[in-house]
């Protein structure tokens, strides 16, 4: 399971995705944090962000695929992880892992 800090990551990629915002022109980081914004807003969630992620999936992978490697390069400089922010080296982070699982023991026979 993906940790939290990459869900977010994903969220605002597939935002990003829809928005009209160009990957072509330079953007600031303030036009792109309002993007990712007014397209969770204008399309109802992250949830249907992520359907119309699919759809042009569906109708162009080509250039769907080029536009979310835009889109997640785009988001992963503006919102690095957390230990990239603090300033410690990226095999410092905590790492997410899945829950240990626990033995479960059958009958004996």
């Amino acid at each position: 399971m993906p940790c939290s800090s990459d869900l977010l990551l994903i969220a605002r990629a597939q935002a990003l995705f829809v928005s009209p915002l160009s990957a072509h022109a330079l953007s600031s980081a303030a036009d792109v944090a309002e993007a990712i914004r007014a397209a969770v807003h204008s399309h109802g969630g992250v949830r249907r962000c992520a359907g119309e992620v699919a759809a042009a999936y569906g109708a162009r992978p080509e250039l769907a695929a080029e536009r979310m490697r835009w889109a997640l390069r785009t988001v992963g400089g503006l919102y690095p992880p957390r230990a990239r922010r603090e300033g410690r080296p990226p095999s410092a982070a905590r790492r997410c892992q899945a829950p240990a699982r626990r033995a479960v023991a059958g009958p004996r026979v």
